[in-house]
């Protein structure tokens, strides 16, 4: 199934544009990457759901097709952005590997992680369900990540490409056994 450009256009419209911290979340509401906005969520998440200017996008270290779900994080000052971005990575990350490609510094012991002030579905529900299934998820994941291990060979060997070739191994393994459990009797051993 193809993306619905009209229902992810006017969800994003709905979207905050404040400035802050937003979520890039999946089919599932698992977060995949965490971002920060100094001109406003709305507009820096239309350029990642549109791949312009984008460098996660030009790097092939998240696939649009996956993304169901934002998070925003608006903060009223911006010298709360770093911090707010660094606290998110951390609490996501170990549940769930980012593509973010850095690791940011921890955040302060005593930071309070808000919980978002705004969930946008970006993503029909009847496109969510049909996408779930592990029969169109493994081969669109598996192409995937054979494009940006291509893109770390020939293209940018670096630190943060090879961090998103992990969490997209991670996601690879995770859709093999849903598509693999679907199979009558099967226990691994042939």
């Amino acid at each position: 199934m193809a993306i619905d450009l009209n229902f992810r256009r006017a969800a994003v419209r709905t979207l905050l544009n404040d400035v802050g911290c937003y979520v890039l979340c999946d089919l599932n509401g698992v977060p995949m990457y965490v971002g920060q906005s100094t001109d406003g969520i709305r507009s820096r998440v239309n350029r990642h759901l549109t791949s312009a200017r984008s460098d996660i996008i030009a790097n092939r270290q998240i696939d649009v097709w996956e993304i169901a779900f934002v998070w925003a994080f608006p903060v009223i000052e911006r010298d709360a952005i770093a911090p707010l971005e660094n606290a998110l990575f951390h609490a996501f990350h170990p549940k769930s590997a980012l593509m973010n490609g850095k690791f940011p510094p921890k955040p302060a012991a005593n930071f309070k992680l808000p919980k978002p002030a705004q969930i946008v579905q970006v993503m029909s529900d009847a496109e969510i369900a049909e996408k779930l299934d592990p029969a169109s998820r493994l081969p669109r994941q598996a192409e995937h990540y054979s494009q940006i291990v291509g893109h770390f060979l020939a293209v940018k060997n670096s630190k943060e490409i090879a961090g998103a070739i992990h969490a997209h191994f991670e996601r690879l393994s995770r859709y093999h056994n849903e598509l693999l459990s679907l199979a009558d009797d099967f226990d691994g051993v042939p």
